[in-house]
């Protein structure tokens, strides 16, 4: 939500001349929101404000790394509350033993992800159906033994009466109820593997309804039997079938972690793509499925981190109330970004934003209020995630900005490039350079810097641009885009790809792929032109033998350089991105290049 703000109005960071114009590639897409004109006046108020708009990038990345936060806590304390049944059958079995159990478990649900939900989801349907049909028979046979008219707790008339009796109680007993509600904010995910129609069917026709017979049911037992409160679900199970119940209740908490651990994934490689965090690998594990992704670097720590909460915690209700802090602020983060979509984009009359500004906000906030005061009793653990991770973000997208910045101020136009090359003491020298930049509607600073330094530029070079696209496979006549920049021997050139796409080709292979583009690009364009025809075939000889002299790949490597004279913000911020930058992953994908035909040409940006 916060992109689509972005894209559509100037609430970033940075003024919108700095942006990309990679929306002129990503044609396909084109139609993302139905806001049209100039922005509403809280747009423009929020245009104005620099505050409000790092206010703004804040909310939005606290949002998201409350969501990692969760798929930290979801699968802890998931597991840790199935394997906690062992109790039951099994008094003498310790506490530690039990929060072994549920890491060993943790470590091989981690350890599954590289094979992509796609290969292991076969197993998850017939257990979520298992799930979702068992425990609403098993609160069936519980309402008929125990208590009937359970059913009447859905009047509001209970409600008022309980909060009307406990008050400040009945409110602190808000934070315990969260629990009931999780899962809902990580449904977004299953977009990535299912369509919405699916999704809301299965929702309204099998899980809603066995939510509700299943807590009608520990409802009814707890009634006739208050003292096991501590342990409504195992111990409304029936002997007979309660070892049936542990298996599948182990097997389904896995499931459930699945769900935020996928989510995971998703937005993380949704911040990458946009910038907004760190290069990690991702790796789609489907081809037909842009959602099914998989980050080793990302799976490795959240299992550290998932195996760290139970053995630390080992106490369900503190991880419970850290759980309840993650699952309330996502939802309100939503709620106030949404509302904000629907001001500025979408120009949603006032009367339907206020009516679900005001519904959502003031349950939510109440429910936000109540988890607040379990922040001293384990809810301090999702602030200090999601306070790191957030960290982490600014600094890394706030690098990218400056560098962005710095790049759009500095470009070296068409008209530049020529007024250097023409200088005497500048050398064409034989051979074909592909020389990489990621400026659009420009040429990368790092050139100007390269030919001033080299006082050369190879006889044939080719600025290349490599462009992700959000669609599974770019048509092979698609993907590669080639045009002449007005120059003797100099062309740029587009490669697009989608994220079912392997770039890891042979280099000679890459370099034929694109010099074929370029002489078809050639030929096509000198066609009935007399006056240009008879360079072409010298054009296309130029080509070829500086294709024969050999073949270098330049690409810059960029660093800031942080005078006295900056502010402290920057140094803080910008030293922070170069820790970042030095530790991730490069901005370039693998194409199979040999190192031999590697440059790296350094240069420093001045903050």
């Amino acid at each position: 939500m916060y992109s689509l703000l972005c894209r559509n109005a100037n609430v970033g960071i940075l003024s919108s001349s700095t942006r990309s114009v990679d929306h002129l590639l990503n044609h396909q897409h084109s139609g993302h929101c139905n806001g049209t004109g100039s922005p509403s006046k809280l747009g423009k108020v929020i245009e104005k404000s620099i505050f409000a708009r790092r206010a703004l990038l804040f909310v939005a990345m606290l949002g998201m790394c409350m969501l990692i936060g969760d798929g930290i806590l979801t699968p802890a304390i998931s597991v840790l509350s199935a394997m906690d049944g062992l109790k039951g059958p099994i008094p003498s079995i310790s506490k530690s033993v039990v929060e072994v159990l549920s890491a060993v478990v943790l470590i091989v649900l981690f350890l599954m992800q590289k094979f992509g939900t796609s290969r292991v989801s076969f197993l998850f349907s017939p257990i979520m159906a298992i799930w979702t049909l068992t425990t609403p028979i098993i609160g069936v046979y519980s309402i008929v033994q125990y208590y009937p008219s359970v059913f009447k707790a859905v009047s509001p008339h209970y409600i008022y009466q309980f909060f009307l009796q406990n008050q400040k109680e009945g409110w602190l007993l808000l934070g315990g109820t969260v629990l009931c509600i999780t899962g809902s904010e990580a449904m977004f995910a299953d977009l990535g593997h299912f369509n919405r129609i699916s999704i809301q069917i299965a929702f309204m026709f099998m899980i809603y309804p066995s939510l509700v017979l299943t807590y009608a049911g520990q409802t009814a037992y707890l009634i006739k039997n208050l003292n096991d409160y501590g342990d409504g679900f195992y111990k409304f199970v029936p002997n007979s079938v309660y070892w049936p119940m542990f298996i599948v209740a182990t097997l389904a908490a896995i499931v459930a972690s699945q769900s935020l651990i996928s989510a995971t994934f998703s937005v993380i490689k949704q911040s990458v793509v946009f910038g907004y965090f760190p290069r990690v690998k991702v790796v789609h594990t489907s081809s037909s499925k842009e959602g099914q992704v998989y980050s080793p670097e990302v799976n490795l720590i959240l299992m550290g981190l998932c195996v760290a909460v139970v053995l630390g915690f080992g106490d369900g209700k503190d991880i419970g109330n850290a759980f309840g802090v993650v699952v309330i602020l996502v939802m309100l983060i939503t709620t106030l970004l949404l509302t904000l979509v629907m001001i500025i984009i979408w120009k949603t009359p006032l009367l339907l934003v206020g009516l679900y500004f005001i519904v959502f906000f003031v349950l939510e906030g109440l429910y936000v209020s109540a988890v607040f005061t379990k922040i001293p009793e384990g809810g301090w653990l999702p602030f200090a995630i999601s306070m790191i991770l957030t960290f982490i973000m600014f600094g890394w997208y706030y690098g990218r900005q400056k560098k962005v910045e710095y790049e759009m101020k500095h470009k070296i136009t068409i008209e530049c490039l020529g007024a250097l090359l023409a200088q005497p003491e500048i050398q064409r020298v034989p051979g074909l350079c592909f020389f990489y930049t990621n400026i659009q509607n420009g040429l990368t600073p790092v050139l100007g810097h390269y030919i001033k330094n080299m006082r050369s530029l190879h006889e044939v070079t080719i600025f290349t641009t490599l462009r992700f696209l959000l669609v599974a496979k770019v048509a092979l006549h698609d993907r590669i885009v080639v045009k002449r920049l007005g120059l003797r021997g100099v062309y740029g050139c587009v490669i697009r790809y989608g994220y079912a796409d392997s770039l890891n080709l042979e280099g000679d292979n890459f370099v034929a792929q694109v010099t074929d583009a370029l002489r078809a690009h050639i030929q096509t364009t000198s066609d009935g032109l007399s006056s240009l025809s008879l360079s072409v075939d010298p054009e296309i000889s130029e080509l070829e033998k500086a294709k024969g002299v050999g073949v270098v790949h330049v690409r810059g490597k960029t660093r800031f350089h942080i005078g006295k004279n900056a502010s402290l913000f920057d140094k803080t911020f910008l030293g922070f991105y170069e820790v970042l930058h030095s530790n991730c992953r490069p901005a370039l994908p693998a194409l199979g290049i040999p190192l031999q035909q590697r440059i790296e040409v350094g240069m420093l940006y001045e903050a």
